[in-house]
């Protein structure tokens, strides 16, 4: 399973820096960044995709980003 996330980082250097530092914690919600995107006419908002081993973590660690006033959106996806 994989999820999308549309992010709006307002600053993309410091949530760069951020997101980065982040990465244990992203691991520990089953969470495997695949790859990343910027948005090429918003250049405020990024697109991740990320493989998911644990859709119950991974739910849980979106809504405590949404809940610390992060914007962001996420979307499980399946192979079909």
């Amino acid at each position: 399973m994989q999820m999308l996330a549309d992010i709006t980082t307002g600053d993309f250097d410091a949530f760069k820096s951020s997101f980065d530092a982040d990465a244990e914690k992203r691991m520990a919600a089953g969470l495997t960044l695949m790859q990343m995107w910027r948005v090429a006419d918003d250049a405020q908002r990024v697109v991740c995709l990320f493989d998911v081993n644990d859709r119950k973590r991974a739910q849980d660690w979106l809504t405590t980003e949404q809940q610390t006033g992060v914007k962001i959106t996420g979307r499980f996806l399946k192979t079909a």
